[in-house]
């Protein structure tokens, strides 16, 4: 199991490193495009009181990974019980939907197997969905809880925001390049952007968990060889201690009985 999680995370580590440049200049583009419309208004941007929450977790569907799932639904358990209002939950992920929905959890929607094969088609399904709630108010808020992948040793969970899609880009306006001419028009960009950067995101945060859980299950099974290795070890060292007391107790009663019959 060791070789086989290494050999997909070599694949999965290319895909993270080769999709957050995207993701983050993506953000970047909306960012500079809001900024000059002050009265532009998407229903994914739409800002309201947090009566009805949704958190997406997203854990593997297997275990043998370590830590893996237990730091996600962690971090999970006590994101629901800061957020505001009512609380759904949608999980990505086996092993996440049957621990969540046996605790009592609302669960609206369980999207499995998503990791037996991932394809930018189960992002773009989730964010549909996610999408076509939020719009219809049937949500106010739209929270997601992974493991970051940060390197081969250290995979972080983290919340971010979904819905209402974040516009801050972090830069200093001062420094932004001279005023640029869009055709067509910001708004009619934006109105294609906003949908592809929710679907960008929710693969950026696929990408992400597919490469911690295989370095989580990785490292999981090579500690878990060390650890039988050494259980062999020490097992084999107490049956040749028990075999050397054995063979001179036999011995010792070889004698014994040598002795006797001389005096006999």
């Amino acid at each position: 199991m060791r070789m086989v999680a290494a050999a997909r995370l070599r694949g999965a580590q290319m895909g993270v490193l080769a999709g957050r440049p995207y993701a983050q200049e993506l953000q970047r583009i909306i960012g500079h495009l809001s900024r000059g419309l002050a009265d532009y208004e998407h229903p994914l941007l739409q800002t309201r009181p947090a009566a009805r929450s949704l958190l997406i977790v997203v854990t593997a569907d297997r275990g043998l990974c370590g830590a893996f799932n237990a730091n996600v639904l962690r971090t999970a358990r006590a994101h629901v019980a800061e957020m505001p209002g009512e609380k759904v939950l949608i999980c990505v992920g086996k092993r996440g939907n049957v621990v969540l929905r046996r605790e009592g959890f609302e669960i609206v929607q369980a999207h499995l197997d998503v990791f037996q094969r991932v394809d930018i088609c189960h992002a773009q399904a989730i964010a549909r969905d996610v999408a076509a709630k939020y719009a219809a108010a049937e949500v106010d808020r739209v929270d997601v809880v992974f493991n970051e992948f940060r390197s081969m040793l250290r995979q972080v969970p983290r919340v971010e925001t979904l819905l209402p899609i974040p516009l801050e880009t972090g830069e200093d306006e001062a420094q932004e390049d001279a005023e640029l001419i869009y055709e067509p028009s910001p708004g009619a960009i934006l109105d294609t952007l906003l949908p592809r950067q929710l679907e960008t995101q929710i693969w950026r945060v696929l990408l992400e968990s597919n490469a911690s859980e295989q370095a989580a299950r990785m490292n999981a099974m090579e500690n878990a060889t060390k650890s039988a290795d050494d259980m062999l070890d020490a097992l084999t060292l107490d049956r040749n201690r028990v075999r050397q007391t054995m063979i001179t107790k036999e011995i010792a009663e070889i004698v014994g009985g040598a002795e006797a019959l001389k005096s006999s």
